[in-house]
C-alpha cells in the first residue's frame, strides 16, 4: 500500500511541476476583449512577464514589461512565488525518488528514506502553497480592478494561466499530502529494531546460561 502511494504522490508531484511550467510561460494570465469599440485591437494578454495584443486580423504583438522597478507589488510577488514553486517542485521530485521504498536510490537504509520521502511530501505542499498564493493574489487584483466603478484602466478578466496554476497547485498539495500519509505506514520490507531488554535480565540470563554449561570438576561425594 505504501509503494502505491509513494508512486501516486510521485506521479502528482510531477505533473504539478509541468502545469507550473506551463502557467508560468502562459501569456494569458488575464485578457481584456474590446470588440466593437474604435480601437484596432479586439484582444490584450498580460502575464508576468509580457503584453501581447491582437488584432481583428489573427496578427500578435507582444512585448516585455520594460522595468523590474516599475511593476506593481502583486506581480513582482507572483514571479517570486512561481519561481519559489517550480524550485519546491524540482527539489521534491528529487527527495521523493530517492526516499521511495521502491527505489534503489539511496540504499536499503528504509528509516533514512522514509524522512527523505517525508521532506519530499513537505516540499510538495511548500509547492502548492506559493503557486496558490501566486494565482489567488494576482486573480484577486483582477476581480477589484474589474468590479471598481471607478478605475481609469482597461478591466481584464482571468485569463487560462490561472487556472492551469490552481490546478498545479491542488495537484501538488495532493501529492505532498499522498506522500506524507506514506511515511506513516508501515510495510514488512522495512526494519524494525529489536525490543530494548533491561541490563540486568540480560545478565542474570548470561549467568544461568554460563553456570549450565560450565562442567564441575567436584564430584557428587564433595556435598555431603
Amino acid at each position: 500500500m505504501r509503494d502505491i502511494t509513494e508512486v501516486v504522490a510521485l506521479f502528482l508531484g510531477f505533473v504539478a511541476c509541468i502545469l507550473d511550467f506551463v502557467s508560468i510561460h502562459d501569456w494569458s494570465w488575464k485578457e481584456s476583449s474590446n470588440d466593437g469599440s474604435a480601437i484596432i485591437t479586439s484582444n490584450i494578454y498580460e502575464n508576468l512577464w509580457k503584453s501581447c495584443a491582437s488584432d481583428s486580423t489573427g496578427i500578435y504583438n507582444c512585448r516585455d514589461f520594460p522595468s523590474l522597478l516599475a511593476l506593481p507589488g502583486y506581480i513582482q510577488a507572483s514571479r517570486a512565488l512561481m519561481i519559489a514553486a517550480i524550485l519546491f517542485g524540482t527539489f521534491g521530485l528529487v527527495a521523493t525518488l530517492v526516499g521511495m521504498q521502491c527505489s534503489k536510490i539511496g540504499g536499503e537504509n528504509y528509516v533514512l528514506k522514509g524522512r527523505i520521502a517525508g521532506i519530499g511530501g513537505v516540499l510538495f505542499l511548500l509547492q502548492g502553497i506559493c503557486t496558490m498564493i501566486a494565482v489567488s493574489w494576482y486573480a484577486a487584483n483582477i476581480t477589484q480592478q474589474f468590479f471598481d466603478q471607478f478605475y481609469p484602466g482597461i478591466k481584464y478578466e482571468i485569463g487560462e494561466g490561472l487556472y492551469i496554476g490552481w490546478c498545479s497547485a491542488i495537484l501538488a498539495i495532493c501529492g505532498g499530502s499522498c506522500l506524507l500519509c506514506a511515511c506513516s505506514f508501515q510495510t514488512p520490507n522495512e526494519k524494525i529494531s529489536y525490543p530494548y531488554q533491561p541490563p540486568s535480565r540480560g545478565h542474570g540470563l548470561s549467568t544461568a546460561v554460563t553456570s549450565q554449561s560450565v562442567p564441575s570438576h567436584y564430584g557428587r561425594n564433595a556435598y555431603v
